[in-house]
């Protein structure tokens, strides 16, 4: 697809959601946006309960921010399932969140995934992770920034 997708076409797409709505939210988008976030973790488990297939290399999805506005689309370029200890720096560099290893990494990831909010969406008040835990690693790039004229521009 050459050049931005056309409205028709970001309607089609599956949407993105980056941790709930909120402050987290809002970081996580403004790097995608700034182009320091080309990286996501996410638990099978979590695919898993939504029904919903893992993600596929050039695939394309719409990110929506905290208000569910769509502001970017991006493009899968990779995807990894491996135990949550294997883990790589690589990986934790790309999410763009600023840690600097992977301990500082997984202890955040921890406080997200052992949050209430994540136990009541994943339905199990008990949910917890350890090192064997399937995570997804996803690369992806910036496709298109939809936000208004002020800001946008596209990376194609």
């Amino acid at each position: 697809m050459p050049g931005s997708p056309s409205p028709a076409e970001i309607a089609s797409m599956p949407r993105a959601e980056f941790a709930f709505p909120g402050p987290l939210r809002d970081r996580l988008v403004a790097a995608i946006l700034d182009g320091s976030k080309t990286s996501t973790t996410a638990l099978v488990a979590d695919y898993e309960r939504e029904g919903a297939p893992l993600p596929e290399v050039g695939s394309r999805s719409v990110v929506v921010d905290s208000d569910e506005r769509p502001v970017a689309v991006i493009e899968v370029t990779g995807v990894r399932v491996v135990p949550l200890g294997q883990v790589d720096l690589d990986h934790v560099i790309a999410e763009g969140e600023g840690d600097t290893g992977v301990a500082e990494w997984r202890a955040g990831h921890e406080r997200f995934w052992h949050s209430e909010e994540m136990r009541a969406a994943l339905e199990d008040p008990g949910f917890t992770v350890d090192d064997t835990t399937p995570a997804v690693l996803e690369r992806f790039r910036l496709v298109a920034d939809l936000r208004p004229l002020d800001g946008a521009r596209t990376d194609e």
